[in-house]
């Protein structure tokens, strides 16, 4: 074998080698990226929790959360939450509800994303039950009352760039699963 023919095949294998590479980091770059963010709070990423704190950590200070509905265009749905804004104390567990009545005369099936803002709150916006990332499907004219369970933890209390978080918006928008059938 010649010194050409081995320095090809060695061209060839990291070729080879890089593109695998590549390709794995390509599908490992979602979950990645998706711990990144719930670790951060990156991009108002919220945390998730079993529980509350215990409610010595509840605070005096108060905190606005107002709540915002979305839903893509060709999701045949109403979606809103029933209060546009709650005042709870932070550390303090709370519930909302959001509403969602198909429109539409077939069943259509959506799913949430969800989103806080500012940014900096997301880390400290935990979550204990949620519908988000969970389909939920509904009959035509049906409609259902899907709740979430929160807390804003204490910790933002010592974060020196949260001092003047005196909002915190929970955002959701809701997508069609099969977005073939859901505008028709």
């Amino acid at each position: 074998m010649t010194d050409l023919t081995v320095r090809n095949r060695r061209s060839a294998i990291a070729a080879a080698v890089l593109v695998v590479g590549m390709l794995g980091l390509g599908y490992a770059s979602v979950p990645l990226y998706r711990l990144f963010c719930q670790v951060t709070g990156f991009q108002g990423t919220t945390q998730r929790a079993a529980a509350a704190p215990a409610t010595s950590a509840v605070s005096t200070r108060m905190v606005r959360v107002r709540f915002d509905s979305n839903t893509a265009p060709n999701l045949p749905w109403e979606f809103k939450p029933e209060r546009e804004t709650d005042d709870i104390a932070i550390g303090a567990r709370d519930m909302a509800f959001f509403v969602a009545r198909n429109t539409s005369s077939h069943e259509v099936t959506g799913t949430a994303t969800f989103n806080v803002s500012p940014s900096t709150a997301g880390k400290y916006f935990t979550k204990i039950q949620c519908f988000c990332f969970t389909q939920q499907t509904l009959k035509p004219g049906e409609t259902v009352r899907m709740p979430v369970i929160f807390f804003v933890d204490p910790k933002i209390l010592d974060d020196r760039d949260a001092d003047d978080i005196q909002e915190i918006t929970l955002s959701y928008t809701f997508f069609p699963v099969d977005p073939a059938k859901a505008g028709s």
